[in-house]
């Protein structure tokens, strides 16, 4: 591993920590939500990731060595990707007797988003931080390079 793989995998972190922090604030603005366009209250929304693949040629897959290389990369990191935003569906939606609200049914119970604000803030806690960590690692790298090439001056 490189140098300047340890930017990738770090910028890779930077890049989807802050979509996940785009994400949260997307949830908390809508927290009260009650009709989208299709007429159904927000549903929150969950980020996932998955570690980036590597990029292994299967070309020669026949070969032993490159069984071997592929076996051994496999261990590897390569920084994250992110796999998709998708409905939280599990938490069940909030139902809130309202009956002046003009989305309360016949009941008078307002559908709202399945949002909880304290737990939007704690992912969003937990998202800066990863950001931080990815920011100082790439501060490191670039620190561990500079010095490399000071050293080489000399």
């Amino acid at each position: 591993m490189g140098i300047f793989d340890a930017f990738d995998i770090n910028a890779s972190g930077l890049t989807a920590q802050r979509y996940r922090m785009d994400i949260i604030a997307q949830n908390i603005a809508n927290s009260n939500t009650t009709r989208t366009k299709d007429g159904t209250p927000y549903v929150r929304k969950v980020v996932r990731f998955e570690e980036k693949g590597n990029g292994i040629d299967d070309i020669h897959a026949e070969r032993f060595s490159s069984t071997l290389y592929r076996a051994a990369k496999r261990y590897e990191g390569s920084g994250v990707k992110i796999t998709g935003v998708y409905d939280d569906t599990v938490t069940d939606m909030k139902m809130v007797y309202d009956p002046s609200h003009p989305d309360a049914d016949e009941n008078g119970y307002v559908t709202y988003p399945n949002v909880d604000t304290v737990t939007e803030m704690t992912n969003l806690i937990d998202a800066s931080r990863a950001y931080e960590a990815n920011a100082t690692a790439f501060e490191a790298s670039k620190s561990l390079a500079t010095r490399g090439l000071e050293i080489g001056r000399t």
